[in-house]
């Protein structure tokens, strides 16, 4: 079970945040309560045991920041608690006009104080890798380290051809050119199937089809988070990655026609305390069955 509970922030703005509760059949059959103080598992006598680690997960665009089935189920498994919020315009959280990929780390950080949540690894995919980066290189007294899959690099990556690869860039060259070019393109681009690979389609029909109804309810709410998401990518983030100390894993799927194999080998390299996972066969949605190795990485490094 997951409690959701909306955070009032001092500037008057809400985050929904979404915190995993027990799970039963970890070690022993507890109930979940809810609370903003469950962790994951419980001991033989009922009581809560204590997780082994919080990860803060944070979302692909679009989603509603909701955390995912099989995410939930990796995270159970090794007594993880998961922390996830939707970004501003995202999943019932108040817009933020204007806002960078730095913002994030304050929002974690007003997260964390509302938890009472000292230390804590952060996670990201596709869109969300980005915002898993700013909290690692931002909030670095408080993230231990991060893992990002399909993460998209930052738009003025010296040395990297930003759009080569791409199956469709048409929103991110839009968002390039101004929001009013980017809301024009919303308005009138359709999804190109070919953006995805076989394997990305099994996934969205195997255990990733929680992701494919996430996305679905994020979209009906409206474009405002993902047209803010993709402003935020092609300015300035509010950091260098060069920057971040702590240690990162990148997940790159060799097919992703999202966000191309070129994105996360650049990370890579300019990241001086990174790992770089190669699953040449995944594209961008497959990738994500790399989530449980990832959060493995995660303990070892906390």
């Amino acid at each position: 079970m997951v409690s959701v509970q909306d955070l009032r922030l001092p500037d008057g703005r809400v985050l929904r945040v979404h915190d995993s509760a027990p799970v039963p059949g970890v070690a022993g059959d507890g109930g979940a309560t809810g609370d903003w103080g469950d962790l994951g598992g419980y001991d033989p006598h009922g009581e809560p045991a204590p997780a082994r680690l919080t990860v803060v997960w944070q979302h692909g665009s679009p989603q509603t920041g909701a955390l995912l089935d099989p995410l939930l189920a990796a995270a159970a498994q090794r007594r993880i608690r998961l922390v996830s919020y939707g970004r501003p315009s995202y999943g019932g959280s108040t817009s933020l006009p204007g806002r960078t990929v730095a913002s994030a780390a304050n929002d974690v950080a007003a997260v964390l104080d509302a938890l009472q949540l000292d230390r804590v690894a952060v996670m990201g995919a596709s869109g969300g890798g980005p915002h898993a980066l700013a909290c690692a290189a931002l909030l670095p007294d408080r993230v231990i380290a991060a893992a990002c899959l399909a993460a998209i690099a930052p738009f003025d990556a010296d040395g990297l051809d930003f759009f080569a690869g791409m199956a469709s860039d048409g929103a991110l060259r839009a968002a390039h050119a101004g929001r009013p070019a980017r809301e024009h393109y919303q308005a009138t681009a359709e999804f190109d199937p070919a953006s995805f690979v076989e394997r990305d389609y099994a996934a969205l029909e195997g255990d990733w089809a929680s992701l494919g109804a996430d996305v679905g309810e994020a979209s009906a709410a409206g474009p405002d988070g993902l047209i803010d998401d993709d402003m935020a990518f092609v300015v300035p983030w509010g950091f260098a990655v060069a920057t971040i100390s702590v240690p990162v894993l990148i997940v790159q799927g060799g097919r992703d026609r999202v966000v191309p194999p070129g994105h996360g080998a650049w990370l890579a390299r300019a990241i001086p305390n990174a790992q770089l996972w190669d699953c040449a066969d995944d594209g961008h949605i497959s990738i994500l069955t790399e989530c449980a190795p990832a959060l493995d990485w995660l303990l070892a490094h906390s």
